[in-house]
């Protein structure tokens, strides 16, 4: 089930969130996926209140409030958060009344303020809300960014999964996930990366144990969710065995309905593994603006032999 902090962490500078009231009460269960705007709650008529939402209040309800007088806002407002709501958004970066602070802390409600307009709000909330609770899957991989492009590491234990991440990290990339990582789908279709909960912004390397990247490395190194673009699967080759050394011959894999490329890199001694992934990480984004080096090579090489 959704927890009211999820979405507060995962709302980031797109919704413009800011806690007013409630550090302690983000734990709350969010039992339905959606944003409501309570008009006819904060005018007592609760019967069909659906208070398993998310609650936004906007100029219009606030205008309204203040139209009451002392006792009847405080019924109202008590009465109100008296319905076990996840949370309240008041938007348009209007000024909290101290009585909904009040009734917050009472009532162990995190309470919230954006700037954005509140049609706006309940729009992107209710897609971002969407993508949350889209179904996942778990990943044994590490995952890292790019240079935008985000890409999942996997390869049997003890490869160097993170010690490439990171080295990444290190030429000023950033660490998504170490070792699990959840894929899901967002509302535009897109498979993202993020870490499961337990383990965020934590690495373990052999023979020095775990590290607290952001703290070694600063903020910057690390990132909650980032686009599946690339999988590239560390192994180490085998004698005889056939490496694709042109790239015309790509490989995909199906994750949760997209094809995602796919790269086999072979592990060996002398081979710098993350400047290899930086430049895989580069050519990818390449291929997605619609420059191919293999395939133009390729077609150079045909037409002279063509004239020749």
């Amino acid at each position: 089930m959704l927890k009211v902090r999820e979405f507060y962490e995962a709302a980031g500078d797109d919704l413009d969130l800011k806690l007013v009231v409630g550090e302690k009460y983000l734990d709350r269960p969010v039992r339905e996926p959606a944003v409501n705007r309570p008009g006819l709650a904060l005018a007592g008529f609760l019967q069909y209140f659906a208070n398993k939402r998310i609650q936004v209040i906007g100029l219009a309800e606030l205008n309204y409030l203040k139209s009451l007088d002392g006792p009847e806002r405080l019924d109202r407002i008590e009465q109100f958060f008296g319905k076990s709501i996840p949370a309240l958004v008041i938007t348009r970066n209007r000024h909290v009344p101290k009585e909904i602070l009040k009734a917050g802390e009472r009532h162990r409600v995190p309470v919230f303020k954006t700037q954005m307009i509140t049609m706006d709000f309940i729009n992107r909330a209710t897609l971002l809300m969407g993508s949350l609770t889209s179904p996942r899957m778990r990943f044994q991989g590490t995952m890292v960014d790019v240079m935008g492009i985000g890409v999942l590491l996997e390869g049997e234990p003890g490869i160097g999964k993170s010690e490439t991440a990171i080295a990444l990290v290190r030429r000023g990339h950033s660490l998504v996930s170490d070792d699990t990582t959840v894929l899901f789908r967002d509302n535009t279709g897109d498979v993202l990366g993020t870490s499961v909960d337990i383990t965020r912004f934590h690495t373990e390397i052999r023979g020095l144990g775990i590290i607290h990247v952001p703290s070694l490395f600063g903020v910057a190194s690390m990132q909650l969710r980032m686009k599946l673009d690339l999988i590239i699967r560390l192994h180490h080759q085998q004698p005889g065995e056939d490496v694709d050394r042109t790239g015309l011959t790509p490989e995909t894999r199906d994750i949760m309905g997209r094809a995602i490329p796919v790269l086999q890199l072979p592990v060996g001694a002398g081979r710098d593994i993350s400047l290899i992934v930086e430049v895989a990480a580069m050519n990818q984004k390449l291929k997605n603006l619609g420059h191919n080096a293999a395939k133009e090579l390729d077609e150079k090489l045909i037409a002279s032999l063509t004239r020749a």
